[in-house]
């Protein structure tokens, strides 16, 4: 009989049993005069004991604001050393930190702000181009769970200052008696049914995928880790920070919003060992004009993540880079999110042709999607995922988490596998047409339910076709209303403001019909055909990835 496509990550390692702050404060009774983060462009600098000293304040702040353990605390900024300060203070609290994509606009604000039931709305005044005051004051009166709104430029230094009203032994109280399986963060996924799905972590969920992916990578508190990725998503915020404070690591912060030059200039300057980006960041750097002025030399380690890595992207970081223990990391907002990995040591060949093998603590079952059983080694099928890591559910939203979390707790992840020989997996498809843009996932559905609002879209279909910068971009396939004549830029300059600018469509082509079978379903996999043939795309959907 053939090995079947089952493995566990036995680990001689056992998880953390505890809460967050806990294995904070753990970190700064070790190496409490260590860098804890750095943030340049902000000129802010925490060692460990500073950092938890902040935290406390914080946390105490939003106690004497009215907060309490299970409250939803929101927080829309880019990457700032508040964003990290406030991730540690709701955990010491046992708030629930709601991260909020910097690029949301009005509608998706007000959703998310309304699914969650966000109490305390943490903001930035804006970014960018946006202005997160007004769009705030625009849904405000909409979202009647919405208390009070800090916008971080007017009100940090108070909240800090209101720690003063609320005893510490108040705080240690609360912290004793929050439990790990608490739920302490909800991050917005897409969904297929056209609103976003808050995923539900735990502290157990978040510190231990942290902590296994540190461990990965060989972090001690030697380590200085740049993190050019965003917050708000896991990759920030749990292969980033997380990963570094169960080691004592260092969290250096180059820029607001990922810039190659500001990144590269921040390796040098902070002497960083590890550097973190989906690919599309990695191309920036290597094919920017000025790449050679800057020394890497200081880097061992990092991971490169978040969407399909071109082999020859991979070889370069290796070697023009020097990075000699890059990684590949593989997962999904649900699932904490890592659940594959490479190994600092895997050959060369492994590192850039497969996503790793399981991680520790983890089961992953590839299985036939229809009759849902495990496949053979060798067969492709659906990814499954089961373990310490699994989301809790989401948020408010039984039915989606039935169809996500089987009766018996594995997470269908939609990703199809080939698990090897050797238990390594290569990830060769998706079940369900989610695009991945620059590491940004973008749920087709939800495009094309939002095109539908213009009145001069009759019908619309939404694909993901292939980049060489991006990995995918978005394609809208348009049916007008008979007598319409809008065109792409103008439909475009139209979805400016109302959903996050990823999201709009960069290629556009107005039909009369779409391909369907028999049976009345949309053929996208003929959409994508024809639309790679027409735009040229042929080489860049020829770009071999892991």
């Amino acid at each position: 009989m053939p090995d079947l496509s089952y493995v566990h990550g036995a680990s001689e390692k056992p998880l953390l049993g505890e809460p967050i702050f806990h294995n904070l404060r753990r970190t700064a009774a070790r190496v409490g005069g260590n860098d804890a983060l750095v943030v340049p462009h902000q000129n802010y600098r925490a060692t460990y004991r500073e950092l938890i000293a902040q935290c406390e304040d914080v946390a105490r702040g939003l106690l004497a604001r009215g907060v309490k353990t299970g409250d939803r605390v929101g927080i829309w900024a880019p990457n700032r050393y508040e964003w990290v300060v406030t991730q540690y203070a709701t955990a010491a609290m046992g708030a629930i930190l709601v991260n909020i994509n910097p690029a949301y606009r009005t509608s998706e604000l007000e959703y998310a702000l309304n699914q969650s039931g966000i109490s305390f709305f943490i903001l930035a005044a804006g970014f960018r181009q946006a202005d997160y005051r007004a769009m705030l004051a625009e849904v405000k009166g909409r979202c009647p769970d919405l208390r009070e709104a800090l916008v971080l430029e007017d009100g940090w230094d108070a909240l800090k200052r209101d720690a003063s009203k609320v005893d510490v032994a108040a705080l240690r109280e609360i912290e004793e008696s929050l439990q790990f399986d608490d739920p302490i963060n909800i991050q917005y996924t897409s969904g297929t049914t056209g609103f976003p799905k808050g995923a539900t972590l735990t502290h157990h969920n978040i510190l231990n995928n942290g902590f296994f992916i540190g461990e990965t990578l060989h972090y001690t508190e030697k380590d200085r880790v740049c993190i050019p990725v965003p917050f708000y998503h896991c990759f920030g915020m749990v292969l980033g920070n997380l990963a570094c404070t169960t080691h004592g690591a260092t969290m250096v912060i180059p820029a607001e919003a990922y810039d190659p030059v500001l990144t590269m200039q921040t390796v040098q300057q902070e002497r960083c060992t590890s550097l973190y980006g989906v690919p599309t960041m990695f191309i920036g750097e290597l094919e920017h004009p000025r790449f050679k002025e800057f020394d890497f030399s200081t880097l061992r380690t990092g991971i490169m993540a978040g969407s399909p890595c071109p082999v020859e992207v991979m070889k370069k970081v290796n070697t023009l880079m020097h990075i000699p223990e890059m990684t590949i990391a593989f997962g999904m907002t649900e699932t904490s999110p890592v659940s594959t990995q490479c190994a600092t040591d895997d050959p060369l060949e492994r590192r850039v042709s497969t996503v790793g093998r399981v991680h520790p603590h983890v089961e992953i079952k590839i299985i036939d999607p229809t009759t849902g059983a495990v496949v053979a080694r060798g067969t492709r099928g659906e990814l499954c995922s089961r373990g310490y890591l699994v989301m809790r559910g989401y948020w408010n939203n039984e039915e989606a988490t039935r169809q996500a979390i089987d009766d018996a707790r594995w997470m269908h992840t939609g990703d199809l596998a080939i698990m090897g020989d050797d238990g390594y997996i290569n990830i060769v498809g998706r079940i369900k047409d989610m695009i991945i843009r620059g590491g940004e996932n973008i749920y087709p559905r939800e495009v094309e339910e939002f095109l539908y609002t213009h009145t001069d879209v009759a019908d619309v279909q939404v694909i993901g076709i292939p980049s060489e910068k991006y990995g995918e971009e978005v394609m809208a396939w348009i049916k007008l209303r008979e007598g319409a004549s809008a065109t792409g830029d103008e439909l475009a300059a139209w979805c400016k403001g109302k959903i996050a600018s990823y999201k709009i469509p960069r290629h556009w082509k107005f039909v009369d019909s779409f391909p369907m079978t028999v049976t009345g379903k949309v053929q996208k996999f003929k959409m994508r055909e024809s639309s790679i043939e027409e735009l040229g795309l042929e080489k860049a959907a020829g770009v071999r990835t892991a």
